[in-house]
């Protein structure tokens, strides 16, 4: 691509976009925060519509690949569900309609990515199953003007009577994200 070297054209105050996303569309220069995993998946035309991939073991190369329960999660416009982190529940969010974004926050004291942030954006066209391990906080955002769903694929049940889930307000100051 050649470069202009005459700048008449500009108006005053432009400034040139920096690079924010590959030729493969994922986000320029992210670094995921360490055990997470990201696996985008291609809606499958058929006759009828179109499938989607949920789920396979093999996407997780020899992790945990338990699955103990699988709920759904509908967000209103606008809506936000956050922040929430486990002790030891593996959280598998899967985007399957609508647009959401998917923000994870890393405080584990031993991480070698303490204090990072990832923020992805996924949904009906662009599908993905983002893996959260535990003790890493979480948040999503329904971005689209209408109801949006992830599904979860944890690999522990919730458990009713001692529940694995710590919860953080919206607005806190102790994460670098705001929504």
């Amino acid at each position: 691509m050649t470069q202009t070297t005459n700048q008449a054209w500009l108006i005053e105050g432009a400034v040139k976009d920096s690079q924010t996303i590959t030729a493969r569309w994922s986000p320029a220069g992210m670094r995921l925060i360490d055990d997470v995993s990201v696996h985008e998946v291609l809606n499958v035309p058929k006759n009828t519509g179109y499938l989607t991939e949920v789920f396979r073991a093999d996407w997780l190369r020899g992790a945990n690949v338990t699955v103990d329960q699988v709920f759904q999660v509908v967000l209103e416009a606008g809506a936000i569900s956050a922040w929430h982190a486990h002790e030891r529940t593996l959280d598998r969010i899967f985007v399957n309609r609508g647009l959401i974004r998917v923000v994870l926050y890393d405080a584990r004291e031993d991480s070698p990515t303490r204090g990072r942030v990832n923020e992805f954006r996924f949904g009906t066209v662009r599908p993905a199953l983002v893996v959260v391990p535990n003790q890493v906080w979480h948040g999503i955002q329904n971005l689209a003007s209408t109801q949006s769903s992830v599904l979860n694929l944890v690999d522990r049940a919730y458990d009713y009577g001692d529940p694995d889930h710590w919860r953080l307000p919206v607005d806190t100051p102790h994460i670098p994200f705001t929504f």
